[in-house]
């Protein structure tokens, strides 16, 4: 099957990170030369990928939205990894395992915003939820800036079950959970093999993945707003992973 990707920064990384196979390259009218889209179209001819110009409603219509600045990339559907690839990812780095968990995260926003500080973070891999959640589209590709292109993500049937198979391989788990006795997120020992698993928006966590977890961590809050957004929590976490880490190696 095949979709269109849309947005400078989602097609120039799609074509760096040559995860897909691409077919065409789509330049709207009138689009304005500089250094990204430059680099697109010599990574196209590099490719030996046809370049096509469409009229600017004919790009609307082929990436299903107005904000595709100019540039789409018909290409194969995204390559969904296994979490082996990201246990292997982590052996390879000689670094050990950092995965972030997703317990259906729907909002598109969220989403990409979460792959894009993962891929910056350094880490190996994200697990989404199949059903009932948000899955990588053009959409969410162009919202992480191409992050998505580069970064593993494994889509699974059932998260729990997974998470046990973490557990077997010594992996860890961390929820972020507001909760009785969980535990201030700088107080969880991150240098370790860690799952972080944020939950879903409205819900936060379901209860069968909670109590896989074996921590429970929470961000403190000092004003008036008791909770976080589901990405700015999940990214404020993953830098703390980064910062514990990186006294470890200093």
């Amino acid at each position: 099957m095949r979709e269109t990707l849309y947005g400078r920064q989602a097609v120039r990384e799609s074509l760096r990170a040559g995860r897909r196979s691409p077919f065409q390259l789509i330049l709207a009218e009138g689009v304005v030369s500089n250094t990204i889209i430059d680099e697109t179209i010599q990574l196209a001819r590099k490719q030996r990928l046809i370049t096509k110009t469409v009229s600017r409603r004919e790009m609307e219509s082929e990436t299903g939205t107005e904000h595709h600045q100019g540039v789409g990339l018909i290409t194969s559907d995204y390559p969904y990894a296994s979490i082996e690839d990201m246990l292997d990812l982590a052996r390879q780095r000689q670094e050990p395992p950092l995965l972030l968990l997703l317990d259906l995260i729907q909002d598109v926003q969220n989403l990409g915003t979460l792959i894009r500080t993962a891929e910056a973070a350094g880490v190996h891999g994200i697990i989404i939820q199949g059903r009932r959640a948000a899955e990588v589209t053009p959409a969410v590709v162009n919202t992480s800036s191409g992050a998505a292109e580069h970064l593993l993500i494994a889509k699974v049937t059932n998260l729990a079950q997974e998470i046990e198979k973490l557990k077997a391989a010594e992996v860890w788990l961390a929820g972020l959970e507001d909760v009785y006795g969980a535990k201030p997120y700088t107080e969880v020992d991150m240098t370790v093999p860690l799952g972080i698993v944020v939950g879903s928006e409205g819900s936060g966590l379901r209860r069968l993945v909670r109590d896989r977890c074996d921590w429970l961590m929470v961000l403190p809050m000092y004003g008036n707003i008791n909770s976080l957004n589901a990405a700015v929590a999940g990214s404020i976490t993953l830098y703390e992973v980064v910062r514990q880490r990186n006294q470890t190696k200093g």
